[in-house]
């Protein structure tokens, strides 16, 4: 845990947060597709209640912040669920469903679940960590986001669920070009990108046990298949939330990474590949995949995948 709120202060800092074009955060979200659990059927925010603010919960059912969190979120859904629209956002990042039916078994929830099935609305709202809370008005302007749920979070729910006009907050998130500058190295020419976190070994040790030591086992293999395929542009992409350029640093220290590594800044490549389990490795030839590796258990299968 506490391994968990130091990243996350560090991800909070001025550090984690290049400079971005401002754009209107309601004419984003209003276009993203979600699917409602558990028929998975096509959900966006225009099915909410226009009249009504909205609060957005993004989580996971791996996050043990989130499940702390979670029996304050039911009560705020029975005592504004009449004057706010209430949406759990699961953030689909190796995930499963019955962990989901877990969470809302455990907790009652009331309030529609929907998954963020491939990261859009996170990178729509600049997401570095769960769990996230986010207010938007009747405009779907956001006037508070937090990864509280406290005192602070009641005040602006009472406020919206009185009616008052709240300003929109400063918010800020990466414009199509800014995401299209990011993908540019990877438009052209082949590359085998290398998708993990620097924290899925440890952090998912309890929650998802056979996940963490996948993680653990193919991260330190890793220095072993790239020297058998040495001419081929291998880079490494961890996943943003949580982590910052110390936690990258200590996880390649940790089990001692020869290729480049960086932090996908704002999901944008987690997103665009559509990487929703980790560890993934995929062949990528002018901006498409071309080939995707899940299964690392044969390393001579996986070569003869690659090449």
């Amino acid at each position: 845990m506490l391994k968990y709120i130091a990243l996350l202060l560090l991800c909070l800092s001025t550090l984690c947060w290049p400079a971005l074009a401002q754009q209107p955060v309601g004419k984003v979200l209003d276009q993203l597709q979600l699917q409602r659990f558990p028929a998975l059927q096509p959900f966006t925010l225009k099915d909410l209640d226009p009249a009504k603010p909205t609060y957005l919960k993004l989580w996971a059912s791996w996050c043990k912040p989130c499940l702390e969190q979670m029996p304050h979120f039911q009560q705020l859904q029975q005592t504004y669920g009449d004057k706010i629209n209430f949406v759990a956002v699961n953030i689909n990042i190796n995930e499963n469903r019955q962990g989901i039916r877990q969470v809302i078994q455990r907790f009652g929830l009331t309030m529609p679940v929907v998954l963020d099935q491939q990261g859009q609305l996170g990178v729509a709202l600049g997401l570095v960590g769960t769990p996230y809370s986010v207010l938007l008005n009747s405009q779907q302007q956001m006037v508070y986001s937090s990864h509280e749920s406290d005192a602070a979070l009641d005040g602006f729910l009472q406020r919206l669920a009185q009616g008052q006009a709240l300003a929109p907050a400063a918010t800020t998130v990466l414009s199509s070009a800014q995401q299209q500058q990011l993908l540019a190295p990877f438009a052209k020419g082949e590359h085998l990108l290398f998708f993990t976190a620097t924290w899925c070994d440890w952090y998912l040790a309890d929650s998802r046990p056979a996940m963490a030591a996948q993680c653990k086992s193919v991260q330190s293999g890793l220095n072993t298949l790239t020297a058998q395929l040495p001419d081929q542009h291998w880079v490494g992409v961890v996943n943003h939330l949580w982590t910052d350029e110390k936690a990258l640093t200590d996880f390649r220290m940790l089990y001692q990474l020869k290729i480049p590594f960086q932090i996908d800044s704002y999901g944008v490549m987690f997103q665009h590949f559509k990487v929703r389990n980790i560890p993934l490795l995929l062949k990528i030839k002018d901006g498409k995949t071309v080939a995707e590796i899940s299964d690392f258990s044969d390393p001579a299968a996986v070569i003869r995948h690659l090449r």
